[in-house]
């Protein structure tokens, strides 16, 4: 009625390949990852790299400090920093612009919607006056 050594030598076995770690596959898959994220972001004129964390107001700071020449065209350093504004890095002019534009619409549509009610209450009552006048084939 024992458990027998099968049981335990599976247990022990399973135990030991959580041990064990990554395979051969996935420390090469982990290793390239970091490479090519270590290397995100390189600038154009001096090949510094960047990690992919980077935000943008890193960018333009570097081009700001290490290439005070380019710091009007910051897209020469990196692609990435097109439609960024140095006078809002962190795109909060930009976000509240977004929302009242949005709630511009949403109002606009509100709206187009209470103007339209009446128009569909006259549609409504033209259609069922208009039906009562057929009858029934089986109600007679």
């Amino acid at each position: 009625m024992g458990g027998g050594n099968a049981q335990k030598s599976a247990a022990a076995r399973l135990k030991n390949m959580k041990d064990a770690g990554k395979t051969d596959e996935e420390r090469k898959a982990a290793t390239a990852k970091a490479a090519k994220d270590s290397c995100a972001f390189v600038c154009k004129i001096c090949r510094q790299t960047f990690m992919i964390n980077a935000k943008p107001p890193q960018l333009y700071l570097h081009v700001t400090t290490k290439h005070p020449t380019e710091a009007a065209t910051p897209v020469i350093c990196f692609d990435t920093l097109v439609d960024f504004d140095p006078e809002d890095p962190k795109g909060e002019k930009a976000a509240a612009a977004e929302a009242e534009k949005k709630k511009k619409a949403a109002e606009k549509k509100k709206k187009k919607a209470a103007g339209g009610g009446d128009s569909l209450l006259g549609l409504l009552d033209a259609g069922l006056s208009k039906g009562k006048g057929k009858k029934n084939k089986f109600g007679k």
